[in-house]
């Protein structure tokens, strides 16, 4: 059986951490940044995690996690 290709859109937006628990970055980022508070701007730098929700279709997208 051939391995399991890795999603490289995936893998470049979410990483998994050390407890299996996958790790995104924040939206609203980008643009318009005028208007948001600076206090918002500095938690988008933080990483947020994968709703549980979500988790197990994101994961399938990352065999190798």
């Amino acid at each position: 059986m051939p391995k399991m290709k890795t999603r490289r859109a995936a893998a470049k937006r979410f990483s998994f951490t050390g407890t299996g628990k996958l790790k995104r970055n924040k939206a609203f980022r980008s643009h318009i940044l005028e208007k948001k508070s600076p206090k918002r701007k500095r938690n988008f730098r933080k990483a947020g995690l994968i709703s549980k929700a979500d988790f197990k279709r994101e994961a399938r997208l990352l065999p190798n996690g």
